[in-house]
């Protein structure tokens, strides 16, 4: 979907111009170079408070994401906090842990997919 083909559907779906950042078409995902990337924050899918959390599962820097496991982290994430959080993280965690290992920059939300079909066979 092109940027026009994206505003097109916004106003055939009637959303407000002040919403229009809140959905965001896949040319405009963040997508830095992963050899020299040096902030989480940089990341896809990654704000300040996503950052917060991965650094309380000792991930410093983007490149310590390589070879992690996104359900893990979560894990890890719950037993430091002492509370289950969103399911919607571990989405999170996958698309960063993909991005890192050498996926494409993706929504958050393309993962929740693969997160259902692993807690099925669980």
């Amino acid at each position: 979907m092109t940027i026009t083909d994206f505003q097109k559907n916004l106003t055939i779906l009637n959303i407000p111009a002040w919403e229009e950042n809140y959905f965001k078409p896949h040319e405009q995902m963040k997508s830095p170079n992963r050899k020299t990337v040096s902030n989480l924050e940089d990341l896809p899918n990654i704000g300040k408070a996503m950052a917060r959390d991965l650094r309380l599962c000792h991930i410093q820097y983007p490149q310590d994401l390589i070879g992690k496991d996104g359900y893990k982290l979560y894990d890890e994430l719950c037993r430091k906090t002492g509370r289950r959080h969103d399911p919607c993280v571990i989405d999170v965690f996958l698309s960063a842990v993909d991005f890192m290992n050498g996926g494409d920059a993706k929504p958050w939300w393309e993962f929740t997919k693969e997160r259902k079909l692993h807690d099925r066979k669980l």
